[in-house]
């Protein structure tokens, strides 16, 4: 075999990504339970995205009380629990699988690849995580925020292949290109594939780091199978 294990990204790969217009509806929303003004509540949560993607802020309701803080809101333990909910039915929603996901990896699995997982998250999504139709399907799931590291940091992906059992150079690694996850990929010698579906072209998604990428590329998940042959 060409490759011995498959490395996905989360968001926007496995999942798509979220609809920035969503994605700044629900912090106004949380904004306004907590009585906070909009747009300094919104830059601030966004300024907390590495401390929530390295899991130095360990919760929703830490990362919200966090803010508050800072803007020296006082708020009560229900208003913290009712942002912190808004938040985690967005990420619910926002985890469902791509249509064709759930094929592409149970072939994968079938054809004797290893399946891995490396993605920037917080706290949330290891909540839900074994909940979701995809977690019996990867093999090793590394998430940042419960490694303390997140994306294009070389020691994340090689926490992945360790675990896996492979070296980096048996990786395909596939990824819409948040986080410049793909240009770290090839620092540590895997082979990486940048995926933009048609939609991709439509909807103005949120992307964080998003990088500029002339390598391979596909347009969907089906096409991955054909990579590693």
């Amino acid at each position: 075999m060409k490759y011995k294990a498959v490395i996905f990204d989360l968001f926007g790969t496995l999942i798509d990504n979220f609809s920035a217009e969503e994605y700044f509806g629900v912090l106004r929303e949380m904004a306004s339970v907590l009585s906070a003004p909009e747009e300094e509540f919104t830059n601030l949560w966004l300024g907390t995205f590495d401390e929530r993607a390295t899991g130095l802020i360990k919760s929703l309701g830490a990362n919200i009380d966090h803010v508050c803080q800072k803007l020296n809101l006082l708020v009560d333990d229900r208003q913290v629990e009712l942002a912190a909910q808004i938040r985690f039915d967005f990420e619910t929603r926002s985890v469902i699988p791509r249509p064709d996901a759930i094929k592409v990896l149970s072939c994968l699995k079938s054809a004797g690849y290893k399946t891995g997982l490396v993605t920037d998250c917080s706290s949330e999504l290891t909540t839900m995580w074994e909940e979701t139709p995809l977690a019996p399907l990867i093999d090793v799931p590394v998430f940042s925020c419960v490694a303390g590291i997140k994306k294009p940091d070389p020691r994340i992906y090689l926490l992945a292949t360790e675990q896996l059992g492979v070296q980096p150079e048996e990786c395909l690694y596939v990824g819409d290109g948040s986080s410049q996850e793909l240009s770290g990929a090839a620092s540590v010698g895997m082979s990486p594939v940048l995926i933009r579906v048609p939609s991709d072209e439509s909807i103005h998604y949120y992307r964080i780091d998003a990088e500029d990428w002339d390598g391979p590329s596909v347009s969907s998940l089906s096409e991955v199978l054909k990579l590693v042959k």
